[in-house]
Parts: C-alpha cells; structure tokens; sequence
C-alpha cells in the first residue's frame, strides 16, 4: 500500500501530465481552476500533504530564498495597495461585485497558485534531487505531449483534412478522463485544451523541456519532441504560440550551437525540417501556401486592429488600463480593481462595432469581469510603479540566478538551467497577451530554481 508521500508524490506526477487538459465542465466553485484538470491532483496533493504534516513530516517553507522572498513583497504590496485605496474600493460595484469581494476572489485565485501549489512543489522537489528533477519531470511532459499530438493528429485529420472514416475514433477519446470533444469550424485545433490559446500556454511551458532532449539524448528521436510541438503549434492557428515558440527556439538554438560541437547536425536537421516543409507546399493547389501566408498575416495585430474584434478588445483593455495608470501612477486603483475604473476608460475605437464589450464586457448582468489581457499593464493600473517594480525585480532575480545555472560545468545543471531560461522567456513574453497567474510550469519553475540556485559544482546530487 502506498504512504501517503508515495501519494502526493504521484498526484504530483499526474497533475503535472493533466497540465493541459481544460476541456471539461468542471467544480464551478474552483472558479478559475474549475477547468484545470491539474489543478485537482494538486489540490488533493497539497491536502494530504497537511495530513502527512499533522502526522509529523517537516513542512518546509523556502524563506531563505531570495525568489521567494521578492514574491511575498509582491503579495505584501497586492494587500497594502489595495488597503491604501480603501475608500474607492468600497465603493466599487460592477456586475453584481462589489470592490472588496473582487478583491476576495482574486486574492483567492492569486493564493492557489502562489501558496498552495507552489509550497506543495517546493516540499516534493525538496525530496528529489537534480537527475530525478529533470528526468522524471521532463519524461512527464513528454508523456503528455505524446498524448496531446495523437489527439491532435485526430482532430486534425477530422476536422481539417476531413477524414470522417477516422471519427469513431477520435470519438473514443471522449471516455478518458478530462476530455470533451469540441469540433472547431475555423480550421484550428486545440486538442486536449478547451481553446487553442489555453494549448498554446501549454507548449510556450514546456517547449524548453522538449528542446532539452537535443542536448542530452544522442538517438535521432531526440528531434521529435521538438517537431511534435512546431506541428501543435501550426496547427493550434494561435498567433502568440507562433511568435513565442519561435524566439525560444531561436534563443535555445543560440546556446546549444555554442556549446555542442556537432553544429552540422543541427544544421542538417534545420535544413531537412525547411525542405520538408517547401515540398509539404507545392502541392496543385498551393492550399499549404495560402494557409501559411494566413498565419503569417494573422501576425500584424495592427494591421488587423479594425477587421478583427479580439484585437479591438485586447487592445482596447490595455489601452484603458494604462489610463488607469496614469490617473494613479504610485499605488494603482488595488488589486482586482483594474476593470471598476478601466470601464470608463475604453477608447471609442474599440468599444465601436465590438458585440464582446457590448454584450459581455459592459454588460452589468453578465457576471464574469473582462480579462486585462496583459499582465503588466493590469500591475501598473492596479498596483502602480511600486508594485511593478516588484515584479519586475522577481523577473530579473529569475534570470539571473538562471544564468549561474547555466554556467555549471555539470551537465544536468547546466541544461536546466537552459530549460528554466526558455522557460521564463516564454512565459513572461506570454504574460503580454494574459493577465492570469495560474500558469503552473511557473511556480514549478520558480521551485525548481529556488532548490538549485545556491548549489556549488560539487553538491549538485545532494538532496535537501
């Protein structure tokens, strides 16, 4: 019989593999996290985690941490803002929603992630060391990018390529756990994520995982994983995966070219990977051409701006949020409160012929709040420069002690610290587009690196 460590161990594991399944209804008073399958192996391990603790196990808490200290001002300042902004935040109504409840929720959202999930890693990793840390969680990733691509490979083939013979079995995925079928009309898939970009959150996560594999692994599958996520990528149509996974890619090839000799592998690979890729177009009626010059044209947001109402509405919100901003440069408006004041704010060129703001966003009998659609600007209007400055200082701390990492002379060491490198890029590049912190590969990462930032060369296997 397992104990319960061997438990929450393995939830762990198997919250980590159901990182990307959102496709389902799920516990609506999770709220946020209702459809996150991971979110539930978590939350259960975390919970047993208290039982195991109660019963006698060390609780570990990482306060010496420099990372994890940055991140308590930052929570520190989410509370002290909003407590200095008292008399606007009472009266605050929208939606149903008064201010301080707004508040409630988000902090709630906010604590999931930065308190449970992330102390429930921190005391798993703290039993694990360096080769188990990233072999074990790196062959999880590609367990569950194994499973999304055959997925995909399905939804593609029937939905895109319009091979209804192979329907009743991609019908069958539907009795696996976490998983709802959910045709697309617009020729983009989204596999086991609720909507292309919630899959393309999965892929900027563990891209630099994937891309690993081309340093470590000598076997010429070692390419697969990263061809397994450009094809998600394609596929996927979202435009902020297409331009994010290519500058970690560009970014991880500029370090593995100058520190693996065999550069004329890699070149041969890129060059096979181009030439597939031309053959792949010229077909009679160059359908793959006029595919790839759309995504390439679904690039210019600008250009875009009036055809297309997600850019109205993206920009529109960012744009409201900076004047928020500007009205209170020093402490922001208060955690949560960014939408009260932001709504009266929306520039006449995004609200004009927009159904989203007119029936969702200004709508007061639709509950749900807009999103910020980018966390910095959200952080400015909410929490002002104070709060931003903290936030971006946790950012440079995490290169930082990324780049001491990369610098090891032992090869696991090294490679995650590459692996954390592309990771952390592509997430706060990500965090231009979306306003949410329940981006769990984060907070994994942010453990990872708090465990091994202070190792010498020689420690590298300890376990503590």
């Amino acid at each position: 019989m397992l104990s319960l460590k061997q438990t929450y161990y393995l939830l762990f594991l198997f919250g980590l593999f159901f990182f990307p399944f959102t496709s389902f209804d799920g516990l609506k008073f999770l709220g946020e996290y209702k459809n996150e399958a991971g979110a539930y192996f978590f939350l259960i391990g975390f919970a047993l985690l208290l039982v195991d603790v109660f019963k006698g196990k060390p609780f570990y808490i990482p306060l010496n941490k420099t990372v994890f200290q940055v991140l308590l001002a930052f929570i520190a300042w989410l509370i002290l803002s909003t407590l200095l902004n008292y008399q606007t935040v009472s009266e605050n109504y929208f939606k149903h929603t008064t201010g301080f409840n707004r508040f409630i929720r988000q902090f709630i959202s906010l604590s999931f992630s930065t308190i449970i999930f992330l102390l429930f890693f921190w005391n798993v990793l703290i039993e694990m060391n360096i080769k188990q840390v990233l072999f074990k969680i790196r062959r999880i990733f590609l367990f569950s990018l194994i499973f999304t691509f055959i997925y995909g490979f399905f939804e593609v083939s029937v939905t895109i390529l319009g091979f209804s013979f192979l329907k009743p079995i991609y019908n069958l995925f539907d009795y696996f756990p976490f998983l709802e079928e959910d045709f697309d009309s617009q020729g983009r898939i989204s596999s086991v994520a609720y909507e292309p970009p919630f899959l393309a959150i999965f892929l900027i996560s563990i891209a630099g995982w994937m891309f690993s594999y081309m340093i470590t692994e000598k076997k010429r599958s070692k390419y697969i994983p990263l061809f397994m996520v450009l094809i998600l990528t394609y596929y996927s149509g979202s435009r902020t995966a297409l331009v994010v996974i290519l500058i970690q890619l560009i970014f991880f090839l500029n370090i593995f070219l100058s520190i693996n000799m065999k550069r004329i592998i890699v070149l041969s690979t890129l060059v096979l990977t181009f030439s597939l890729l031309l053959l792949a177009t010229l077909n009679k009626d160059n359908k793959a051409i006029k595919d790839i010059t759309k995504k390439v044209e679904s690039l210019d947001f600008v250009g875009n701006l009036t055809k297309s109402v997600s850019n109205q509405s993206r920009f529109g919100i960012q744009y409201s949020s900076l004047q928020v901003f500007k009205k209170n440069p020093i402490i922001g408006v208060g955690f949560g409160q960014q939408s009260f004041t932001g709504r009266h704010l929306y520039p006449s060129w995004a609200v004009k012929n927009n159904w989203e703001f007119k029936k969702i966003y200004q709508e007061s009998n639709v509950r749900s709040f807009p999103p910020g659609y980018n966390l910095y600007t959200r952080l400015l209007a909410e929490t002002g420069i104070i709060g931003i400055i903290i936030f971006l200082f946790l950012i440079f701390t995490t290169f930082k002690q990324t780049k001491i990492l990369m610098k090891n002379d032992e090869l696991e060491i090294k490679v995650l610290g590459i692996i954390l490198f592309i990771t952390f890029i592509g997430l706060y590049i990500n965090w231009i587009q979306i306003d949410a912190f329940r981006l769990y590969v984060f907070w994994l990462s942010l453990c990872i690196l708090m465990k091994f930032s202070n190792l010498s060369k020689k420690e590298n296997n300890v376990t503590y």
